[in-house]
């Protein structure tokens, strides 16, 4: 199997790749442009069958990469490291014949800033360091978190990781999706169509939904009139979701009273725009998936996702391969059930084997090389199957 992958990307995984995908062959993407393979210069085309559009492809080689994605005869799998690819640029991932996956890395950073700045809002910070400002020894009453109602509209990777926070808090979680499937992070599922009579009752309201002809303007005068006063909004979607002009008068009703914004209609937001210096307004330049573990959370998302491509023993170890997670243990009466579940799950007959550490791992009954690499492992787990587990 062969792959294409920038420079920078190869040169952080490189330890990991090899380890795990011994045998496929990696050709290079150069920041100067060439394509290489085993150091060596590439005449032709890659045609690789798998392509990781990493973080590296979000600068000036985005042209080249996507040009060596479209020439691609053998393409079957691209892992990206963006969560939504509704731009035009994306285009050539629209081929049926790829199996793409998007990047859930930026979840946690994402959610974090959404948090961040609800709690910030929330809690009368503004006004009590006003207060200091003016050497003024004033005790503020302040609405505690488990009082307020979230509102998310959007319920993917994303939307998940911020009502995992916000419920931490002690928040009422409502969430807006196309599923009326009950879910553990959730105490209310409602639809698109229900918003005019969920929007009075949310204290935050957060769009977290990807920018379709169904959600394009979807905060507009009629959305803002619906909402509460003195809420907040949160856009960490796409800018297209909010109708820009029709915020700005319902910021001046209080209909939100606050609106954070990392997402706009035009970006980089122009220099002459009103967002920059409306007193109610917080915005960032798309800039809320930046966290200091977002670039370490997608190269191992890209191994994990490989392996499975590959079908080979995953070992856990390389979920952290500074710090190895300790093996999980079961008594060996669970076994029966276990073998049951992983059966299912991987389609294909399986045992469970213990090590001298008392740990386990789930074989192919018939592959001794697994049970050999059981033995040598010191009490890894393993997966085996071509869809992992």
């Amino acid at each position: 199997m062969r792959a294409l992958l920038f420079r920078a990307a190869l040169e952080r995984i490189s330890g990991r790749l090899a380890t795990l995908a011994p045998d496929l062959e990696v050709v290079v993407l150069e920041p100067d442009g060439r394509l290489t393979l085993k150091g060596e210069t590439l005449t032709g085309e890659a045609d690789p069958e798998v392509l990781w559009l990493s973080r590296d492809a979000l600068g000036p080689q985005l042209t080249d990469f996507m040009g060596h994605l479209s020439a691609a005869k053998r393409a079957r799998w691209v892992q990206t490291a963006i969560a939504g690819l509704d731009h035009p640029v994306w285009t050539p991932l629209a081929d049926p014949r790829l199996q793409v996956s998007n990047s859930s890395a930026q979840g946690p950073a994402i959610a974090e800033y959404v948090t961040i700045h609800a709690l910030s809002l929330l809690h009368p910070i503004a006004e009590t360091a006003r207060h200091q400002a003016n050497h003024a020894w004033k005790r503020v009453d302040f609405r505690e978190v488990a009082e307020t109602r979230w509102l998310i509209i959007g319920f993917g990777n994303i939307g998940q990781e911020i009502a995992r926070r916000a419920r931490a808090f002690g928040a009422a979680i409502e969430v807006v999706r196309r599923s009326d499937a009950p879910h553990e992070l959730a105490d209310q599922i409602s639809s698109q169509a229900d918003l005019p009579q969920r929007l009075p009752h949310a204290d935050v309201v957060v769009l977290a939904c990807p920018l379709t002809e169904a959600t394009r303007d979807m905060a507009d005068a009629a959305f803002f009139a619906a909402m509460k006063p003195g809420s907040i909004l949160i856009n960490i979607g796409r800018g297209g979701l909010v109708d820009e002009d029709a915020l700005r008068v319902a910021l001046d009703q209080d209909r939100p009273a606050h609106a954070v914004l990392d997402v706009f209609r035009t970006e980089p937001l122009p220099t002459d725009s009103w967002i920059w210096d409306h007193p109610k307004v917080r915005m960032t330049p798309h800039s809320s998936n930046r966290g200091s573990l977002t670039g370490d959370r997608g190269d191992q998302l890209f191994l994990d996702n490989l392996a499975r491509q590959a079908g080979t023993v995953v070992e856990q170890s390389f979920r952290d391969s500074a710090t190895p997670l300790p093996a999980p243990k079961i008594e060996r009466a669970e076994a029966p059930v276990l073998e049951l579940l992983a059966e299912a799950l991987t389609g294909q007959p399986v045992a469970l084997d213990f090590n001298q550490q008392g740990c386990w791992a789930v074989l192919n009954r018939h592959d001794a090389n697994a049970k050999a690499s059981l033995a040598a492992s010191g009490g890894a787990v393993f997966v085996f199957g071509s869809g992992g587990m």
